[in-house]
């Protein structure tokens, strides 16, 4: 199996949030939603890694949801995941046709975000996942719990585990611990082969200017990130918990002393 020098940085926060969280169990068929981003691939190896060590035994199964822009390539990720010893699936969809030529939504992400869940669910039940992993890290779920306050007026994220009764599925985010840089740094050092998909909506989303309106914040009050997360785990909010977020923010004071001048 393909091995991976820079992992490590991933591996202890992913542990972390998955023995936290108990999202996985012995005997799990857990598909990866493989968007071709840096996240959802660094998730895909870093669990193919952890299966070796994991005091669990489960499957991994990838799963790619094909929207049907002309000349996608995902030949590299299939690659990949033949070096990791996953299986992968395509999933061809005509989601970019009926919401850019069809309906011509003006503000697409939201229905495409429920057309591609929606296909990934029936694709994992299929190819019988009782699982899926989904690779919303840390800072995503700060910008969430942001996005929701300003644009809906309400207190809500996602959750690290949920169970979908509908589907009879558990969605499980493994990499809620891991921070947005690591997964960026990894993704370079190892060349995983990120496949940016040419959506007219990319890099123009509430979520990227979100991103940016942070930005600047969390530079003038570093640690803003981490104290809205703590927030976020103080009201126990959707599934969250408040003493998780504890260890986490001592680690990084921790790593801020270290690069103090004495």
């Amino acid at each position: 199996m393909k091995e991976f020098k820079s992992i490590q940085k991933l591996l202890s926060p992913i542990r972390k949030a998955i023995e936290e969280y108990d999202m996985i169990e012995d005997g799990d068929r857990i598909a990866v939603g493989i968007s071709g981003g840096k996240d959802s691939l660094a998730l895909l190896c870093a669990l193919s890694v952890m299966r070796l060590f994991l005091n669990k035994k489960f499957e991994l199964v990838a799963i790619t949801i094909d929207m049907g822009f002309e000349g996608s390539d995902f030949s590299q990720i299939a690659k990949l995941c033949e070096d990791l010893d996953v299986e992968y699936h395509i999933i061809p969809t005509q989601i970019y046709e009926i919401i850019f030529n069809v309906r011509q939504e003006k503000s697409p992400c939201s229905l495409c975000a429920r057309m591609r869940r929606g296909a990934l669910h029936d694709a994992s039940k299929e190819l019988g996942c009782n699982k899926i992993a989904l690779g919303h890290h840390f800072d995503d779920a700060v910008e969430t719990f942001m996005l929701n306050l300003f644009f809906e007026g309400r207190i809500g994220c996602f959750r690290p585990v949920t169970y979908l009764s509908i589907k009879d599925i558990t969605m499980i985010r493994p990499l809620i611990y891991t921070y947005e840089k690591d997964i960026v740094a990894f993704a370079s050092k190892e060349g995983l082969p990120v496949y940016k998909a040419p959506c007219p909506a990319d890099g123009n989303t509430e979520r990227a200017k979100m991103k940016e309106f942070l930005a600047p914040f969390d530079k003038e009050h570093p640690g803003l990130y981490h104290r809205v997360m703590g927030a976020i785990q103080r009201a126990e909010l959707d599934g969250f918990h408040e003493d998780r977020i504890d260890q986490a923010e001592k680690l990084r004071r921790k790593s801020e002393n270290k690069k103090s001048p004495q």
